[in-house]
């Protein structure tokens, strides 16, 4: 895999400066889930140091999936399913920004965005992935979901827990961009409006089995960060009890969301 600088724009060059002034932004030559640890190595090549994290294994339900234990082991992995087009990771320093190929043909004004949200992310100075967040609270939310989820399915309902966990701690930058980066303020809310009318349809679509729960949860979870009311049952995540109490809230959350449903 080749890694090449990515030029910025005049806005993302002043995000960066705002947020993440050490971050290297690159371009990867192939799509990737979660870059080997070979591949991911080689970022060596790029930056001062590296500096592998490891999770103990009791933060890992038994039936954990293979991905998380991978991550959660002390090799040296950057990326995760659900990441989408663009990567994050303060392993390396100075942190890393991953702009994947997948991206190519979409809006230069959302590839844009994508890439000012993770600089914005990197800055809050929050973990990379999930498991971080959780820690040991994430047994407890694997067995509040087990009757309704598999362990990947739990996976992706975590994952979408942290999006809007970050969220709820990054959207009031996103808004005050109107005024400084116009372009990148759009590109904020034309997705936020593209998310409405599919989040509309949640509630029905949860009671007739139509739509799987992690779906259901990453759409709405994608909403908290774009400013869009979250439909029932997502509601309390986008609260300030979420932003203060994180996983604790989270797992409560869980419970009383799946005891409802049963």
């Amino acid at each position: 895999m080749t890694f090449t600088d990515r030029d910025l724009s005049p806005a993302l060059a002043a995000v960066r400066e705002a947020h993440a002034p050490d971050a290297f932004v690159i371009d990867t030559d192939r799509d990737f889930e979660t870059l080997p640890s070979a591949r991911a190595e080689d970022l060596g090549l790029l930056v001062d140091s590296l500096d592998p994290v490891s999770y103990p294994e009791s933060w890992l339900p038994p039936d954990a999936p293979e991905v998380l234990v991978r991550y959660a082991s002390g090799d040296f992995t950057v990326g995760a399913p659900g990441d989408g087009g663009v990567a994050w990771t303060r392993q390396t320093s100075p942190p890393v920004v991953l702009v994947k190929p997948r991206l190519e043909g979409s809006p230069d004004a959302f590839v844009d965005f994508l890439v000012a949200e993770a600089l914005v992310q990197v800055g809050l100075g929050h973990p990379e992935q999930f498991l971080g967040f959780f820690e040991d609270r994430y047994p407890d939310l694997a067995d509040a979901a087990r009757e309704r989820l598999d362990p990947v399915e739990t996976y992706q309902l975590a994952a979408a827990l942290y999006e809007a966990y970050l969220g709820v701690h990054t959207r009031d930058v996103f808004a005050d961009w109107e005024a400084d980066h116009p372009d990148l303020f759009d590109a904020w809310v034309d997705a936020g409006e593209r998310l409405e009318p599919r989040l509309a349809d949640i509630p029905g679509d949860l009671a007739t089995g139509d739509t799987a729960f992690g779906d259901a949860a990453e759409l709405a979870c994608a909403a908290v960060k774009h400013g869009t009311e979250p439909p029932a049952p997502f509601g309390a995540l986008d609260s300030a009890a979420y932003r203060e109490y994180g996983a604790d809230f989270a797992v409560q959350w869980a419970e009383t969301t799946f005891e409802k449903l049963d």
